[in-house]
């Protein structure tokens, strides 16, 4: 089943891919489960994510009705081009919060500042997750907008980690919640972060967490808010299976133009042998003397057909989970606003 955009305007990549379709309006799809997407990525990557969760979620709702509405934060960087492709395709925040959605994704950006309360769409930001404790059944945040929820909620900091915490990685379901039914014990999850909380703070402040690994620390963690289950990923559950490629050409190209000191590192459990070892001769014949133009040498092409996306089986079935909690939730308000007066007594 295509997903559904609320209020008739599809972005053209997800046109050109099939992978959605109108809804026509905010009614035309009663009894669906309605999500607002609140995408803060940067203009290099804002429709590689409207792509990457509409094929998530496509994978998860099976015959559950999805109606998706478009927003992004004020205050963000854009170009001349992002600020089109938002005006056309995105609905103000303030409508936002005037209205009600089963549920929320909200995800991260680049941070410019060190303290996220400095960055200009902080109030903004803090806005939308008061809004959302209120007016959603869950709300999911992705990596950035992870740290900021809980550095907002329960002034639980980030740390800088040494290095990018870059690849995709081995987590174990260390607690049972509906979220992880039916998820291998064992999955696989792609993270690209710099920073991380860590459990024993999120324990401390009431958080569960579900998955967690020795080499990365915590992933997926939850604690309810007011009305609304709030679901926490450091890493991004919604990659495509290209993602992290096109990520680390991103970083080689910001080294070889000089924006980065270190060359970055490969990210970790991805590219077979015989990839790490075409990427690793690159890496040896551009360290020396680096210039933008040695990026056409980058083997992106022989690399690219061999990466995998081990992750997106366990994304699909947390996410179906996910979806089933709202369902269950609007069918109980359903029965609920049916009741006589005499029945609810």
């Amino acid at each position: 089943m295509s997903i559904a955009i609320d209020g008739g305007r599809v972005p053209d990549l997800l046109v050109r891919k099939n992978r959605a379709h109108s809804a026509g309006g905010p009614d035309a799809q009663t009894g669906s489960v309605r999500i607002a997407l609140i995408n803060n990525m940067p203009d290099s990557a804002l429709e590689d994510t409207e792509v990457q969760f509409f094929d998530l979620l496509e994978s998860a709702a099976g015959n559950i009705p999805v109606s998706l509405k478009l927003y992004t934060l004020p205050k963000l960087p854009h170009t001349d081009a992002g600020e089109k492709h938002l005006s056309k395709y995105y609905s103000e925040i303030g409508e936002l919060l005037n209205s009600r959605f089963d549920g929320v994704i909200m995800t991260g950006t680049e941070p410019r500042q060190a303290d996220l309360r400095n960055e200009p769409y902080w109030s903004a930001l803090t806005e939308v997750l008061d809004w959302a404790e209120h007016n959603t059944t869950s709300t999911v945040l992705s990596c950035l907008a992870a740290h900021a929820g809980v550095l907002y909620s329960d002034g639980i900091p980030r740390h800088r980690l040494a290095d990018k915490q870059f690849g995709v990685f081995k987590y174990e379901k260390i607690r049972k919640h509906a979220l992880t039914d039916g998820v291998n014990d064992m999955m696989q999850i792609p993270h690209s972060r710099w920073n991380e909380v860590r459990a024993n703070a999120l324990a401390a402040c009431g958080y569960e967490v579900l998955t967690q690994s020795a080499d990365a620390g915590v992933d997926l963690f939850v604690k309810k808010k007011k009305a609304s289950l709030f679901v926490h990923f450091q890493g991004h559950p919604e990659y495509g299976t290209r993602t992290l490629l096109k990520e680390y050409r991103r970083d080689i190209k910001r080294f070889l133009r000089r924006e980065r000191e270190t060359y970055p590192t490969m990210p970790h459990g991805y590219f077979d042998e015989a990839a790490a070892k075409l990427l690793s001769d690159f890496q040896k014949s551009v360290v020396a003397e680096p210039r933008e133009e040695l990026l056409a040498k980058f083997p992106e092409a022989a690399v690219s057909s061999e990466v995998r996306g081990t992750w997106q089986v366990s994304a699909a079935s947390v996410y179906r989970n996910w979806l089933q909690l709202l369902v269950s939730a609007k069918a109980d308000a359903s029965t609920l606003s049916a009741m006589t007066p005499a029945a609810r007594l």
